[in-house]
């Protein structure tokens, strides 16, 4: 735990100290700062909101879920399974959003089940039917059959919300059923790892178990999911995350009607566009998506895009953060035909892709783990060496070299270049050799930033060199 120091001063010394600032200062000087308003112009202070009825309004609607799920035996680790399959419970939240029973959670809490089992507020349990989910968003829908109609969430206008608003989550931490927690909005448009949602930030406390359940505003409406929290010991740390509510309004109804949802597809990888990496591409500012691969007959081979383009607009929306990208390609709807800005040897071009789904599933391939020599040393920390027949084979190419070792500590350790990356290209020209390779570093002069285009497993990267000193 960390304590912030606070100096006490004795009266008499402040007192000592304003009057020395008083006679040493001059009555011309220009006051630099902002004083608060006298005491008869201060805005009269809010009091704090009551979430008594708003609990008790909606609490009604959260439910408890577990899942049964089952698990192979007998395989590796310290403790097999001895009699072939064992039960794995797990523990969430979620709330009704049709007085039918359709309920909404989280995709992860749902992952996977043998069987759903829901439980109400007033603790009757009912059998729940997976009618689809999505593990890009991490949204996912159940159904449940009570016999009557079923209190509500209503849900609200996550684009409505302000940081610094007040928020209430309802869920079951730890199992503990309908615990009510508060706080306020500390951020919005936050991005997580591995996940395209644009996440609401909350300090209203968030534990395992809360998981699926609602974020709710002053006015009762559902404003976010809760789905994640930041922390390094497994509890609250007064970071939470929600996924908003109107991303997880655009798919309800696909959702129900289909059990999944379809997804628009680029068909390129992308990665953040660094200071150095916009110097050596000489780029007046770091923005934008690079492009470090277009996949074969994807939407964006067939509209030109080629690597090295820097994706700084789509469909009328500017990239400023590589991570804004995948949210907008992702809810464009299948079929649609977009333009997109990018940059390409310092000049903007547009182009147009029509937009189709997904298929990252059927272009996944595992990274191969060819084996190299020691090879010869190079700059940054890098020893290379040609590519055999054998390894050229194997990673499918014809030309570069291969990494074969980097010196902790150096600048190919600190970009995070790796044994086995076959560099490609060295300042935009390609490589087919180890002289080759040592000729394209020298031709790009002393003290300039390298940049080196990179095959890594069945993608492609770009990393950009500072000068050695």
């Amino acid at each position: 735990m960390q304590f912030k120091l606070i100096r006490w001063f004795p009266a008499v010394a402040v007192s000592a100290a304003l009057v020395f600032f008083t006679a040493a200062g001059s009555a011309s000087e220009v006051q630099f700062w902002t004083d608060t308003p006298e005491s008869g112009h201060v805005a009269k202070a809010q009091t704090l909101p009551d979430f008594v009825d708003l609990a008790a309004k909606l609490s009604p609607a959260v439910v408890n879920i577990s899942t049964e799920g089952t698990e192979q035996g007998g395989g590796e680790g310290e403790f097999p399974v001895p009699y072939g399959h064992q039960h794995s419970k797990s523990l969430g939240s979620g709330f009704i959003v049709s007085k039918d029973g359709y309920i909404l959670t989280n995709d992860h809490v749902i992952e996977n089940p043998n069987k759903v089992t829901v439980t109400l507020q007033d603790g009757r349990n009912y059998t729940a039917k997976v009618i689809g989910g999505d593990n890009k968003t991490d949204v996912a829908l159940l159904k449940i059959d009570a016999g009557h109609e079923l209190a509500v969430a209503p849900l609200g206008n996550s684009d409505d919300l302000k940081v610094g608003q007040w928020v209430m989550a309802i869920g079951n931490p730890f199992g503990f059923d309908h615990t009510v927690t508060v706080g306020v909005v500390s951020a919005k448009g936050r991005f997580l790892p591995d996940s395209v949602d644009q996440f609401i930030q909350t300090d209203a406390s968030i534990n395992p178990g809360n998981s699926g359940g609602p974020l709710i505003d002053l006015s009762g409406g559902v404003v976010g999911v809760n789905a994640a929290i930041y922390t390094s010991t497994g509890r609250s740390m007064g970071i939470g995350f929600a996924i908003p509510i109107n991303l997880v309004k655009e798919e309800l109804s696909e959702l129900r009607d289909h059990g999944k949802i379809k997804h628009g597809w680029l068909g390129v990888m992308i990665q953040e566009v660094t200071p150095e990496l916009a110097e050596s591409m000489d780029l007046k500012e770091a923005r934008g998506a690079l492009v470090a691969q277009v996949l074969a007959n994807s939407p964006a081979a067939i509209a030109g895009v080629q690597s090295g383009d820097v994706i700084i607009e789509f469909d009328g929306h500017p990239i400023k953060d590589r991570r804004e990208l995948p949210l907008l390609v992702t809810r464009t709807p299948l079929g649609k035909t977009v333009t997109f800005k990018v940059i390409r040897k310092k000049q903007e071009k547009d182009l147009v892709a029509n937009i189709t789904e997904s298929h990252e599933a059927e272009v996944a391939a595992a990274e191969s783990q060819p084996k190299v020599s020691a090879g010869t040393p190079s700059s940054f920390g890098l020893r290379v060496q040609d590519l055999s027949p054998d390894l050229a084979h194997e990673l499918g190419l014809d030309s570069g070299v291969v990494i074969s070792g980097v010196e902790p500590g150096s600048r190919g350790d600190e970009v995070g270049l790796q044994a086995r990356d076959v560099i490609l290209e060295v300042n935009r020209s390609p490589v087919k050799d180890v002289s080759s390779y040592q000729q394209a570093l020298k031709a790009g002069g002393k003290g300039s930033i390298v940049l080196l285009l990179v095959k890594r497993g069945e993608s492609t990267l770009y990393f950009a060199l500072k000068p050695e000193a």
